[in-house]
C-alpha cells in the first residue's frame, strides 16, 4: 500500500487528525522513560506531521515510510520549517541501517497495516534491532471492539467543494480484519472533477497477541494506554485506540 495519488491529498483528508495529541503523549511517555531520549525513529511517518512536531521539540528525528510521494511532502514540510530530519524510503517489515536509536514510534494505525503475525514479528524484530538497550517502542492500534462495532460494514463520506470521498469498510475473513474501498472526487479546472480509487487492507489483533510477539522479540511491556490518556484505567471495552509502550530489555 503506497498511498499513490492519495499522498497529495493526505493532509487535507487528515485535517482533523489529533496530531497534537500524538505529539503530547509521546513527549509525556518519553519524559518518564528510564533513559534520556534524543533520537526518535518514526515508522510510517507519512507526510511528517508528527515527525516535524517532535523535531520542533528538539528531538533528532528519522522518518521512515514506504511511499516516496509521502516522503516528498514530508521533506518539503521540514524544509519550510528549517528542520533537519533524515527521511528513509523503506518497508517497515524490512528496515535496515538504523541502529542505536533511543525510541521508535509508529502511529495513526500504521501497525494495523501489518496484517499477519509473521509480518508483525518481522516489524518487532526490526524495531528491536534499531533500538539501544532500554530503548522505548511506542505504537498504537485500533481496538478489536472499535473495528467490529464502529468500522466494519460502515460507509463514511465527506463532501467539500474541492474534495469529496466515499469510504466503504467491509469485514475480512478474520476477526479484526477490514478492507477499505475509497473513492475520491477531486476538483480540477472549473466544474470538472477527477475520480480515483484506493484500496487499503488492515487488521487488528488482540492485545495478547501484540504482547506475546513483543516479548518474543526482547521487549518488556511497560504500559498499555487508551485513547491518548496515560491513566491505565482508561483501557476498557469502549476504548478505540490502544497505545503500547514497550522497553527493549538490556542484554548487559
Amino acid at each position: 500500500m503506497a498511498y499513490q495519488q492519495m499522498a497529495k491529498l493526505y493532509d487535507k483528508l487528515m485535517d482533523a487528525a489529533p496530531y497534537d495529541q500524538w505529539d503530547e503523549i509521546t513527549r509525556e511517555i518519553l519524559n518518564q522513560a528510564s533513559i534520556s531520549v534524543n533520537q526518535i525513529v518514526d515508522l510510517g511517518c507519512g507526510t511528517g506531521q508528527i515527525t516535524t512536531r517532535l523535531a520542533q521539540s528538539g528531538y533528532q528525528m528519522v522518518g521512515v515510510d514506504y511511499s516516496v510521494d509521502m516522503l516528498s511532502y514530508a521533506e518539503q514540510r521540514a524544509s519550510e520549517q528549517n528542520l533537519s530530519i533524515q527521511w528513509i524510503n523503506q518497508d517497515i517489515r524490512y528496515t535496515e541501517g538504523i541502529i542505536e536509536a533511543d525510541a521508535v514510534i509508529s502511529y495513526c494505525d500504521v501497525i494495523n497495516y501489518i496484517t499477519t503475525e509473521e509480518d508483525l514479528n518481522l516489524v518487532f524484530a526490526n524495531v528491536a534491532d534499531m533500538l539501544k538497550d532500554d530503548g522505548i517502542f511506542i505504537f498504537d492500534i485500533h481496538s478489536l471492539n472499535h473495528v467490529e462495532q464502529d468500522m466494519v460494514n460502515q460507509t463514511f463520506a465527506t463532501v467539500d467543494e474541492d474534495l469529496s470521498s466515499i469510504w466503504f469498510c467491509s469485514p475480512g475473513e478474520d476477526s479484526g480484519e477490514m478492507n477499505h474501498d475509497l473513492t475520491f472526487f477531486v476538483k480540477t479546472d472549473g466544474d470538472s472533477y477527477s475520480k480515483f480509487e484506493e484500496y487499503h487492507h488492515q487488521k487488528t489483533f488482540s492485545v495478547g497477541i501484540y504482547q506475546t510477539l513483543l516479548e518474543q522479540n526482547g521487549f518488556q511491556i511497560k504500559n498499555i494506554y487508551g485513547d491518548f490518556s496515560l491513566n491505565e484505567e482508561d483501557v476498557h471495552e469502549e476504548t478505540e485506540r490502544i497505545f503500547f509502550v514497550a522497553e527493549k530489555r538490556s542484554i548487559k
